[in-house]
């Protein structure tokens, strides 16, 4: 983000080019990070499979995803986080749908030489606090993997972006409550987006979503209000005037 002139347009909080977290090279915690494995993604389970011991403290009835679990789009996984070292917070997670769109689509925001050379990705969740700790205001903690396998955070924005918002948590997000989310990530050097992964710390063994990348459609605006309405109202005009033709006759009768 460039900050030596002043633009009038709105900011970016934070940049996933500069937030990446590289996991390239790394087989250990030892080097900051650790990859899946050595193809760079977990290997596949076949599904979302519950683990016999929870790896978290979590409240009775839930049952938390085995760590490595390789899920579809659409798939559920439930997931324990701990927020802060006091806390336990957990998550049933659904990541609904991947999308791609161009960066000129932020043209009237400030980016620097890095995003303006990222390809921006969109990834649309559902989120359900099943766990007793309220998550309000929290960051969603999903990341995603590219094809540098490098895991990027989300960007923020300092302002509302309609397509995407790319917001926390509500600020109220207690337990029972869901949230659909949509997450902006910026992938460097035009890269591609992966997988999609809930990784709360380097010694975790991430569970991941892959799935189709679909291309941003823009929803179409409301029907405008130039059809019906306009036509009743000439309508109700013509007969005004048939109304007063009706008048001259009943002179002419006289």
């Amino acid at each position: 983000m460039q900050n030596d002139r002043m633009i009038r347009v709105p900011t970016l909080v934070a940049a996933a080019v500069a937030g990446a977290l590289a996991l390239a090279g790394c087989s250990s915690s030892d080097d900051g990070g650790a990859t899946p494995d050595d193809g760079g993604t977990p290997q596949s389970t076949g599904g979302s499979s519950a683990a016999a011991t929870p790896y978290l403290p979590v409240p009775d009835g839930v049952t938390l995803t085995e760590q490595g679990s390789q899920l579809a789009v659409g798939d559920h996984a439930v997931v324990a986080y701990e927020p802060r070292q006091d806390q336990v917070a957990a998550l049933d997670i659904a990541v609904n749908r991947l999308e791609t769109t161009s960066i000129k689509d932020f043209s009237a925001w400030q980016l620097s030489d890095a995003q303006q050379a990222s390809t921006p990705y969109y990834v649309r969740a559902r989120i359900e606090n099943v766990g007793d700790t309220d998550l309000g205001g929290r960051p969603v903690p999903l990341y995603v993997v590219n094809d540098a396998n490098v895991l990027l955070e989300p960007t923020p924005f300092a302002s509302s972006f309609k397509p995407c918002p790319s917001t926390p948590l509500p600020e109220k997000f207690g337990p029972g409550d869901i949230a659909r989310v949509c997450l902006v990530y910026l992938a460097p050097n035009h890269g591609d987006l992966v997988a999609v992964s809930f990784r709360p710390e380097e010694t975790f063994n991430p569970i991941t979503w892959t799935g189709d990348v679909e291309k941003y459609v823009a929803p179409k605006p409301a029907g405008d209000s130039k059809t019906g309405g306009g036509k009743a109202g000439k309508g109700g005009t013509r007969g005004g005037k048939g109304g007063t033709r009706g008048g001259k006759g009943g002179t002419r009768g006289g």
